[in-house]
């Protein structure tokens, strides 16, 4: 499919990575100051416009005159370098201002990083540059660097990376610098590199966005620690990654950041929930190791896409080759089924001893020119999609003069080849050759396969249509009057809505609820049931105890008056037991369902992102078992589809074994109306539909159990 067209850089873009003139305010001739390395790694990464240096010492460093303020720098200025203290930054930047500089990468720390008065100087500055129309990065930033131009604003310890096509979004300056390295030892370089800081304006979203436009950037990758502005980062996210592979790790991923909530569906949505399914709706890659990051990096940028699963894998010693072939099914990869053709073209070039199933085991003696001739067999079969290349040290032939003889044919191939060479001082050199000429190379088998399936799932998610929200908005007049009594019954800026109310709430969007009916006494239920037909259900009436059957607040199949009458005493005796301090109203009443499966559905506000929908297991086991899927709302058909097939609850539905197949369909139209409905209202801080019974093929599903918390005092 067509990719859509690329975004052309931001306005500020060009005045952070092609300025003709850069200021750096604050600078020192003191090796050990950060205003000298600023200096230091402009010089080294050969930037070849002007430098002009402020400092009210004056004088010279490294052979370039020392101005004493910044209204006296020549022309030309477009970006500015702010390493002055905390408090002196907001005079800095309106001189900054004053002459004409509207672009700044402020390296200072002391903001809302060391406690309530830096946080304070922080919001000053992020008015001050809105007010004077300023472009920021930082601050508690260590800059930005343009590998190609070349560029490095950083005060990082050298040397720089070299060029490369991975362009790294940080939240983390640390980071920043431990990646460099790393890039260096690993044999791969950088586009673009952008520590943000604290982000008083820029952010991760504005850079990823002006990315896509860079010709340089094959790869994007960011490690992120939260996000501003969580759906207009979706947003772009979706567009950018139709162009380029975008690659995430969040870091915080611990229990401690849950938030508390009172449904089943706020307590199962941490914090990761939200970000997981941003990156899902979006295509960004979440990854779990900076180790993962560049190595799918690498591989997404140097790699052509594979169009299919199939992998083969060609080694020199079993061992490798076993390791690799454990994985591929986990990395969503299949073991070609070689042809008969390459099957018999591998036996006449092998010893009989050789292994010519997949993995291909050449045997230790393979020699350079064998592993060239197997591999272009291998990649010649139209079963596989692509080759994992693995070896240890071959004990007869230098590592180097493999990696050699493999590059032709990798570079002639339209099919992903990934290498595996095992080792760490004896391949350093064969690493190197295959790193320089765009090959990805790694240490593990498993990192080898876990490569190539990264390059599988990015080709078939750009084979997919991006998902489209085509569904009727279920803010309609209706649903607005529904709402409107609801809150007006509730009498309170915030709460739990009364079941009744709850259910006309979901009715109105078209969703069908088994109506409820409360009675205050035993009398009356005894009434209710008989008007609404043998056998019924009872619940608990208590606004003050969320989850009834903790409390015996739940009986099912009454099929008699007495029997309704005897129940609602027990209830109402073992819910006093048990919560003497809570208010009792009674009971409600419905008529039992006939027989289905019984799945959640719910929303819940991420307070990032905005509504998450979950579906998943229902009953009284849904936070045990946890067998639940999130996602943005408003939801896709196909996304509500994949939340389906990611469960067992969804899986099932189409049966197993002695249990009938539900309503799959009638499941799906439900879980997108109540997506709908948490979208459409914000004002609904929870909605919960537990259970939600779908009837057999073609009956519907029914909401039984309906709850509805409206933000406000009570939230």
């Amino acid at each position: 499919m067509n990719a859509p067209a690329a975004v052309p850089p931001a306005a500020w873009w060009d005045a952070f990575f092609a300025p003709r003139g850069i200021v750096i305010v604050g600078v020192s001739r003191d090796p050990s100051k950060l205003g000298f390395g600023l200096i230091r790694n402009l010089v080294k990464s050969g930037y070849a416009g002007a430098l002009h240096l402020v400092n009210p010492k004056g004088g010279m460093i490294l052979d370039h005159p020392v101005y004493p303020d910044i209204a006296s720098v020549p022309d030309p200025a477009d970006l500015a370098i702010i390493a002055a203290p905390a408090a002196a930054v907001a005079d800095t930047l309106r001189a900054v201002h004053a002459r004409g500089i509207r672009a700044a990468i402020i390296a200072s720390a002391g903001f809302k990083e060391v406690g309530k008065e830096g946080a304070a100087l922080e919001v000053e500055l992020g008015r001050l540059a809105h007010e004077l129309g300023v472009r920021i990065v930082g601050p508690n930033c260590i800059g930005i660097a343009d590998m190609h131009l070349p560029m490095d604003t950083t005060f990082l310890p050298p040397p720089a990376t070299a060029p490369g096509e991975i362009a790294f979004i940080s939240h983390s300056g640390a980071v920043c610098g431990a990646v460099t390295d790393i890039a260096n030892g690993r044999g791969f370089g950088f586009s673009k590199l952008v520590s943000l800081g604290n982000q008083v304006d820029l952010t991760e979203t504005d850079f990823l966005e002006a990315l896509a436009g860079d010709p340089h950037t094959r790869v994007i990758t960011l490690y992120m620690e939260g996000v501003g502005d969580g759906r207009r980062f979706v947003d772009a996210a979706s567009r950018v990654a139709r162009q380029k592979p975008v690659l995430a790790i969040k870091v915080g991923r611990s229990a401690g950041g849950r938030r508390a909530a009172s449904s089943h569906t706020g307590a199962l949505a941490g914090a990761e929930e939200g970000f997981d399914s941003a990156f899902r709706r979006s295509g960004v890659v979440r990854v779990d190791t900076l180790e993962q990051l560049f190595d799918w990096a690498r591989a997404l940028a140097w790699c052509p896409l594979p169009r299919g699963r199939g992998v083969a894998i060609l080694t020199n010693a079993g061992g490798p080759g076993v390791l690799a072939a454990d994985v591929v099914e986990a990395n969503g990869l299949e073991l070609a089924d070689l042809a008969e053709d390459t099957r018999a073209a591998l036996r006449r070039l092998l010893p009989a001893a050789a292994s010519v199933a997949n993995p291909v085991d050449m045997l230790a003696a393979a020699n350079a020119e064998l592993f060239a001739a197997c591999l272009g067999i291998l990649l010649a079969d139209p079963n596989v999609h692509g080759v994992a290349v693995l070896t240890p040290p071959p004990p007869m032939t230098p590592p180097e003069a493999v990696a050699a003889a493999l590059l032709p044919v990798i570079r002639g191939s339209t099919k992903p080849v990934v290498v595996g060479l095992l080792g760490a001082s004896l391949v350093r050199p064969a690493v190197q050759l295959l790193s320089d000429a765009r090959i990805a190379v790694y240490t593990f088998p498993e990192q080898t396969i876990a490569a190539l399936g990264v390059l599988a799932r990015r080709a078939e998610w750009l084979a997919t249509a991006a998902p489209s929200v085509a569904e009727p908005p279920v803010r309609g007049q209706a649903a607005l009057e529904a709402l409107a009594r609801a809150r007006a019954a509730l009498g309170e800026p915030g709460g739990w809505l009364a079941p009744e109310d709850a259910a006309a709430v979901l009715e109105a969007c078209g969703i069908a609820v088994q109506r409820i009916q409360a009675a205050g006494s035993a009398a009356q239920a005894a009434e209710l049931a008989r008007k609404l037909s043998f056998p019924v259900a009872m619940k608990l009436a208590s606004p003050d105890i969320t989850h009834k059957s903790d409390v015996g607040g739940v009986v099912l199949g009454l099929g008699s008056r007495e029997a309704v009458e005897a129940a609602f005493e027990t209830v109402m005796r073992t819910a006093k037991a048990a919560r003497p301090d809570a208010r009792l109203l009674g009971v409600h009443l419905q008529k039992m369902l006939p027989p289905g499966q019984e799945v959640i559905v719910g929303a819940v506000r991420d307070p990032q992102f905005g509504p998450l929908v979950m579906f998943g297991s229902g009953g009284v086991e849904v936070e045990g078992l946890k067998d639940v899927a999130f996602a943005l709302a408003p939801l896709p058909r196909e996304e509500a589809d994949a939340m389906l097939a990611r469960t067992w609850a969804g899986r099932k539905l189409g049966g197993f074994r002695n249990l009938a197949a539900a309503d799959r369909e009638a499941v799906l139209d439900a879980l997108v109306r109540l997506a709908r409905l948490a979208a459409d209202f914000p004002e609904i801080a929870e909605v919960e539909v537990n259970p939600l019974r779908a009837l057999a093929v073609g009956q519907g599903a029914v909401a039984v159990d309906v709850r509805i918390r409206i933000s406000g005092a009570g939230s």
